[in-house]
């Protein structure tokens, strides 16, 4: 097992943050500005889609940040699979 870095909260085995609410939330959160973002651009209200695109950048790289740690997990063979992992 590698080292943890100095003031990390968690591990693989022991997680801090419930991964799949949270990738469920940014999943969510990405199709929501996504489609409201293309709404303001097609209502004219430049400066709202872009607000809500960035919104949904920063969703998407959640997800990805996420689904990453699923994956190491479950390499370590951590987790249960459950919704609040």
């Amino acid at each position: 097992m590698r080292a943890q870095p100095r003031g990390a909260r968690g591990t693989a085995g022991h997680p801090y943050s419930a991964l799949n609410l949270r990738l469920t939330l940014a999943v969510f959160g990405l199709f929501i500005s996504a489609v409201l973002g293309a709404l303001s651009l097609a209502a004219g209200l430049t400066w709202l889609a872009v607000a809500l695109f960035v919104v949904a950048a920063t969703a998407l790289v959640d997800a990805v940040v996420v689904e990453l740690r699923r994956r190491a997990r479950a390499r370590e063979g951590g987790g249960r699979g459950s919704f609040f992992e």
